[in-house]
C-alpha cells in the first residue's frame, strides 16, 4: 500500500421536473428578500412541512420550497429576519441556512432555451404552411397562379428567416468578424442563398422556388442546437454558487458584552467583533474571543467529526458553529476570506475545463472550409461553362444546401440525450454537452470519502458491548444534545428499545459534551479527559472516533463510531477498478479514518488531510502524468476539484455549490450507477463517431449529384433532412439499450 500526505496539514422523483419547478419558482426569487438553503430535505412531504412552518411565521408573506435546488425563497415583511426563519425551521426538524437571494436571481433564468424554442416554433409553423402552398405547386399549378403562391411564400418565409435564423446568423458573423469559421458560416450562406435564388426564381416567373427548403432547413438546425442546449441542466457558475452560500448579514459588536448591530457582511472591515450564534456559519476569517463550541468543518475540510472552538482557536468563512455562541475578531474579510480564495479556484479550474474541443467542434474545423470550396468551385465552374449566372447561382446554392451541417449538427446532440435519458432512468442527471465524451476518455477516478464513499453520518457500532444501565444514562444525556454522535447514539439506542435513565439537571457545555445528576452522581457525556473529570478513569481500548461517559465513582464507558460506508459504494469502486481504471481515494480527513476505509475498499492510493488546495493540485498532477481523471465529491472542500477535474459527479446530498461544478448528478444515494455510466459514455462515443461516419458517407454520395448539377435546392433539402432522420434513428439505438 502507498500512502500520500500533503505538504500542509436526493431521490429521483425529486428532479423529475425540474422545469416546472423552474417556472414556478422565477417568481418567487424576483420577489424573495429571504433566501434559504435546504440541504436535507429529500420529497414532498418536505416541501409542504417547511412551507407550513415559514407561513406560521408572523410577516411571511409567501413561500416556495424547490425540491431540485433544495431552496426556499421568502417573501416577508421588513422586520422579518433570515435567522428567525431558520430557528423556526430549526425547531420543527429542518436544516436551513442562510443564502443571498440577490446571487441566486442573478443565476436563475434560462433565456436561452426559452429564445430557441421560440425560434424553432415559429420555424415549423411557417415551414407547414409553405410546404402546403408547395403542394398546390407541384400538383400542377402554372403562370399566374404559381407566382401567386411564391409570393405568398415569399411574405412568410422572409420575416420567419430574419427572426428564426437569427442565431446561426449572428454566430456567423462573430465568426467572420474574428476572421474565422465556424459552422454556423456556410448554415448562414445556404439559408440565405436558398431565399436569395427564390426570389430570383419567382420575379422572373421562374417554375422552381425554395423558399421550403429554406425553412425546412433552418427547422431542422434549430432542433439540433435546441437538443444540445437540452442536454445541459442550468449552467450556472459554481464560483456564483460559493459567493451565494456567503452569510449576507452579520451580528457586530461595538465591544464585549456591547450591543448587538445586524449589519451587511460587506460593511465588515478586519479587527471587528462579530457574534455567531448556535447553527449559524461563520460570516468571515477570524480568531475566537469569547466562548466555546464545536464547529463542522466537513463540507470545507471533510472531516467527520466536529471540531472543538475555544478562545484563540481560528476559524473560516462557511464553517458551521454548533453548539454555543462565539464572538470572533475578523481578520479576513470579503475577497480575503478563505471561502473567496476557493472560489478563485473553481473560476481557475471551470476556466481550464472550457479548453476542451468536442468532437463536433473538431469536425467543423475541417468542415466548414471544404463547404465553401466546393460551392466557390462548383458556382465558378458551371458559370465558366455555361454562361448562365442563374443555373450557376442554383447549382451553389443546391451544393451548400445538401452539405450544410445538418447531421452533424445531429450527431452529438441526438446521441448525448439518448444517453442522458438512459442514464437518468438509472439515477443520474447528465448537466453538460461534452460530459459524455470526456468520460468515455477516462482512466483514473478520485473518490473523496465523507460524504460521498461514506454517507458522512456517524453510526454507534459497539452497543452490544455496553452496559445497558450506561447505555440508558448516556442516552438520557445524548437526548439533550444536537451533537452528532449524540443523535447517531439516539438513534441506536432507540432502535435498540433501550429506555433512557432519570437523569436530572441535564446541561450542554458548548464544545466539551453533555453533564447531569444520575442517583445523586455527576454524569458527563462527551469527550474523554472531560467525561473523565467526574469518573476518575482512563479512556483506553477504543480505536478511531469515540465518545465517553464518566459516572462519578463508576469509571467510563466508551462507544465507538464509525462511518457508515454510501450504498453501492463497495460495488462501485470494485468495477471500476475490474475494468482497469485506477483508484484514489483524497480527503480532507484523519489518517486514520482514510487508511481505515481505503484498506476496507481495497484502494491502494490514499490521501488524508488534504485541504481543497491540496485537492486540486493531485488533480492536475494526474492530468500532467496524461491521466483523464474522474472526480466524484460532495463538499465545499471538493469544489474546485470537481471543476478542475477532467470530468466530475457529486451526490443530490452534496451541496449546492458541488451539484453545480459537477459534470453529473446522483440522483439517488446509490454510487452503483457509476461504472454503468462510464460503459455507457463510451457506447455514447462510439455512437457519434458513428454518425459523423453515417453524415460522411451521406455527403460522399450527395455532394458529387448536386455538383453536377442534378439535384436541386429542394431535393437538396430532402436529402438534407433523409440524412438528419437517420443520425437520429441511430441515436435511439443507444436509448434502446437501456431495456435489454
Amino acid at each position: 500500500m502507498s500512502t500520500m500526505t500533503p505538504s500542509m496539514s436526493a431521490c429521483p422523483a425529486c428532479s423529475a421536473a425540474p422545469a416546472a419547478e423552474a417556472l414556478a419558482n422565477r417568481a418567487a426569487i424576483k420577489d424573495a428578500q429571504i433566501a434559504l438553503s435546504l440541504p436535507q430535505i429529500h420529497c414532498s412531504a418536505c416541501i409542504a412541512g417547511v412551507e407550513r412552518v415559514l407561513s406560521a411565521q408572523e410577516g411571511v408573506e409567501d413561500a416556495r420550497v424547490n425540491l431540485t435546488l433544495k431552496r426556499a425563497m421568502v417573501r416577508a415583511a421588513p422586520e422579518v429576519t433570515a435567522q428567525h426563519l431558520v430557528e423556526a425551521l430549526e425547531a420543527a426538524g429542518y436544516v436551513a441556512h442562510q443564502l443571498d437571494a440577490g446571487t441566486i436571481a442573478a443565476t436563475q433564468t434560462d433565456r436561452a432555451g426559452r429564445d430557441l424554442l421560440m425560434r424553432l416554433a415559429v420555424a415549423g409553423f411557417a415551414s407547414m404552411n409553405v410546404m402546403l402552398l408547395s403542394v398546390a405547386v407541384w400538383s400542377g399549378a402554372a403562370d399566374a397562379t404559381r407566382d401567386l403562391f411564391h409570393w405568398i411564400s415569399a411574405a412568410i418565409t422572409l420575416p420567419t428567416i430574419a427572426f428564426s435564423a437569427q442565431p446561426f446568423f449572428r454566430s456567423a458573423f462573430s465568426a467572420l468578424a474574428g476572421k474565422r469559421l465556424n459552422m454556423d458560416v456556410p448554415i448562414s450562406l445556404a439559408i440565405l442563398l436558398a431565399v436569395a435564388t427564390s426570389l430570383w426564381e419567382t420575379s422572373l416567373s421562374g417554375e422552381h422556388a425554395y423558399f421550403d427548403a429554406a425553412l425546412t432547413l433552418t427547422f431542422f438546425l434549430l432542433a439540433g442546437r435546441y437538443l444540445d442546449h437540452r442536454t445541459r441542466a442550468v449552467a450556472r457558475s459554481a464560483a456564483e454558487e460559493l459567493a451565494a452560500l456567503e452569510v449576507p448579514h452579520a451580528l457586530r459588536l461595538q465591544a464585549l458584552g456591547g450591543a448587538e448591530e445586524e449589519v451587511r457582511v460587506s460593511a465588515l472591515r478586519a479587527g471587528d467583533l462579530v457574534l455567531v450564534r448556535p447553527g449559524g456559519r461563520m460570516p468571515v476569517d477570524g480568531v475566537v474571543v469569547q466562548g466555546t463550541s464545536e464547529i463542522d468543518r466537513s463540507l470545507l475540510t471533510g472531516e467527520t467529526l466536529p471540531v472543538f472552538a475555544g478562545e484563540g482557536q481560528g476559524v473560516s468563512a462557511g464553517e458551521i458553529n454548533l453548539t454555543g455562541p462565539l464572538v470572533l475578531r475578523a481578520t479576513a474579510v470579503g475577497a480575503d476570506s478563505s471561502l473567496h480564495q476557493m472560489a478563485d479556484l473553481v473560476a481557475i479550474a471551470e476556466s481550464g475545463r472550457s479548453r476542451y474541443t468536442s468532437l463536433a467542434d473538431s469536425a467543423a474545423k475541417l468542415y466548414a472550409p471544404g463547404v465553401h470550396i466546393l460551392s466557390a468551385l462548383s458556382f465558378l465552374g458551371w458559370w465558366a461553362y455555361s454562361g448562365d449566372l442563374r443555373m450557376a447561382l442554383n447549382i451553389a446554392a443546391a451544393v451548400l444546401i445538401i452539405t450544410c451541417p445538418c447531421a452533424l449538427g445531429l450527431a452529438v446532440p441526438a446521441v448525448t440525450t439518448a444517453a442522458s435519458g438512459r442514464l437518468f432512468r438509472k439515477g443520474m442527471l447528465i448537466k453538460d454537452a461534452t460530459a459524455l465524451e470526456r468520460l468515455a476518455q477516462v482512466d483514473t477516478v478520485v473518490f473523496d470519502k465523507t460524504g460521498t464513499l461514506t454517507a458522512g453520518t456517524p453510526v454507534l457500532t459497539n452497543l452490544a458491548q455496553v452496559e445497558v444501565q450506561a447505555a440508558q444514562v448516556a442516552l438520557a444525556l445524548a437526548l439533550g444534545s444536537s451533537h452528532p454522535l449524540s443523535q447517531a447514539l439516539v438513534q441506536a439506542a432507540q432502535g435498540a428499545l433501550i429506555a433512557p435513565a432519570r437523569v436530572e439537571d441535564i446541561r450542554e457545555i458548548p464544545g466539551y459534551g453533555t453533564e447531569g445528576i444520575w442517583q445523586g452522581r455527576a454524569v458527563r457525556f462527551g469527550r474523554a479527559a472531560w467525561a473523565a473529570q467526574a469518573s476518575g478513569g482512563d479512556a483506553r481500548g477504543l480505536a478511531g472516533t469515540a465518545a465517553w461517559l464518566g459516572i462519578e465513582g463508576a469509571g467510563l464507558h466508551g462507544f465507538a463510531f464509525e462511518d457508515s460506508l454510501r450504498a453501492g459504494a463497495e460495488e462501485a469502486v470494485a468495477q471500476v477498478m475490474a475494468a482497469g481504471r485506477a483508484v484514489y481515494l483524497i480527503s480532507g480527513d484523519t489518517p486514520h479514518a482514510v487508511e481505515a476505509l481505503a484498506q476496507k475498499l481495497g484502494i491502494a492510493h490514499w490521501m488524508a488531510e488534504a485541504l481543497p488546495a491540496d485537492k486540486v493540485s493531485r488533480i492536475n498532477d494526474l492530468t500532467a502524468e496524461g491521466r483523464r481523471v474522474l472526480m466524484v465529491g460532495d463538499g465545499l472542500n471538493d469544489t474546485a476539484a470537481l471543476a478542475g477535474a477532467h470530468v466530475s459527479i457529486s451526490p443530490a446530498s452534496a451541496l449546492d455549490a458541488a451539484r453545480v461544478a459537477s459534470d453529473i448528478v446522483l440522483l439517488g444515494g446509490d454510487l452503483s450507477p457509476i461504472p454503468e455510466a462510464l460503459d455507457v459514455a463510451r457506447s455514447a462515443t462510439a455512437r457519434i463517431k458513428e454518425n459523423f461516419r453515417i453524415a460522411t458517407l451521406y455527403n460522399v454520395i450527395a455532394v458529387p449529384v448536386a455538383i453536377i448539377g442534378l439535384a436541386t435546392p429542394l431535393i437538396a433539402a430532402l436529402a438534407m433532412s433523409l440524412s438528419s432522420i437517420t443520425v437520429s434513428l441511430n441515436a435511439l439505438r443507444l436509448a434502446r439499450g437501456a431495456r435489454k
